[in-house]
């Protein structure tokens, strides 16, 4: 499918069940009341939030587009252009450069790295978001990195401290495998070297694979902390598949001095997938979130990115009170630009936007980041979730 997985929705979703429950006393609105000298509304609530440290006017990303053709030219230019424009973070993600080249001399510069780069810079938004850029095995290959941090197309990102890179350790869609698209004849002779190449379809159309790449915590340790040492003045980002040790890995990432650790949950992903993987492996996100609370204090300041069906601000809004800082954008991004290149994504963002408000007023709340688990409500028992989870009859 041209969007990624079936979108019906999860006879089980972690998510979807529980409910956002607004209290009788709301003590924060009497303090924004006394502040403001008025009744609060709304359109009080801020949404502004800081994502892997940067500045960003909503609680929202865009999720990594690797080099499948469902974003190569028009819809990731499109994400990127609105993405800036909205001053929220965007990923770009792997293989881009190895398959369509980083775009300094090529004439079909649009498909390259630096076209999303410029894309994005082109109209953003002063002093907020920022660019990341995805590495995977056949990236690190390539130096990828030091390609983007040595170039002057990308010195005003980094002067303005919005450039990140992020090491990508897993995804959504195929938890385990590396990143897959479908090349033709032509692209399979020239990436042969780089790349595993498998003609399961026939005819001309070759499956061309990533390495899904080897850690352990150790060799996640040491990878951040070369990445902090060769890249000192750029954010450094890790993204997690929805691992049964998700809670682990984060853990080591935050303290080996990540700045965000993103997570797809099992209904993430935009790209090529077996049907068996989208439909059978890899934890839901909630359950993913569930494991990460159950090892990390309330209190803990560290970034965790979430991804996986985020397509209205409820779903965002359970993210955020069950300890998210952020919600990416992936499938439902790639819908948007393709059905209005100039303003879909822009469209959704701010629908997005105005449900967090209602549905953080509601919660009596005044900001995004004061969202916690006392506002939901779960039908399973709260020992199954976060502590202070409420909860009714299984």
């Amino acid at each position: 499918m041209l969007f990624g997985a079936d979108c019906s929705v999860p006879e089980d979703d972690h998510l979807d069940r529980l409910r956002l429950v607004p209290p009788v006393f709301v003590p924060q609105r009497l303090a924004q009341l006394v502040e403001l000298a008025r009744e609060p509304t709304y359109r009080d609530v801020l949404l502004e939030t800081t994502i892997g440290g940067f500045r960003s006017a909503l609680p929202v990303y865009v999720s990594a587009f690797g080099s499948t053709e469902a974003a190569s030219v028009a819809l990731g230019l499109a994400a990127g252009r609105q993405a800036g424009r909205l001053g929220i973070p965007m990923v770009i993600g792997e293989n881009v450069m190895p398959v369509n080249s980083y775009g300094r001399l090529e004439d079909d510069a649009e498909r390259s790295l630096l076209g999303r780069i410029r894309a994005y810079q082109d109209g953003a938004l002063d002093g907020y978001g920022g660019v990341v850029v995805q590495q995977s095995t056949e990236d690190a290959d390539a130096e990828v990195w030091n390609l983007v941090y040595s170039d002057p197309n990308a010195l005003p990102l980094l002067e303005s401290g919005r450039l990140a890179f992020e090491l990508k350790v897993g995804q959504g869609a195929k938890p385990g495998l590396g990143g897959m698209t479908l090349v033709g004849a032509d692209a399979a002779a020239r990436l042969a070297d780089a790349y595993l190449l498998d003609p399961v379809f026939g005819g001309d159309r070759v499956l061309r694979s990533s390495s899904p790449g080897t850690f352990t915590e150790e060799i996640l340790r040491q990878q951040i902390r070369l990445m902090r040492n060769n890249y000192p003045r750029a954010r450094v980002w890790v993204k997690l598949p929805p691992a049964r040790d998700v809670s682990t890995a984060a853990q080591v990432a935050w303290a080996a001095g990540a700045d965000a650790v993103s997570v797809d949950g099992a209904e993430a992903g935009t790209g090529w997938a077996p049907r068996a993987f989208l439909r059978h492996v890899g934890l839901p996100l909630g359950e993913c979130l569930q494991r990460i609370g159950h090892d990390r204090a309330p209190s803990d300041p560290s970034c965790l990115l979430v991804s996986g069906r985020m397509w209205e601000g409820a779903r965002v809004a359970k993210c955020l009170a069950l300890g998210a800082t952020a919600g990416g954008l992936g499938r439902a991004a790639l819908i948007a630009v393709d059905t209005d290149p100039d303003h879909g994504l822009v469209n959704l963002v701010e629908c997005l936007a105005l449900e967090l408000q209602f549905l953080v007023s509601a919660l009596g709340k005044y900001h995004v980041q004061a969202l916690g688990p006392e506002d939901l409500w779960s039908p399973t028992p709260a020992s199954s979730w976060a502590t202070g989870l409420g909860s009714g009859p299984a």
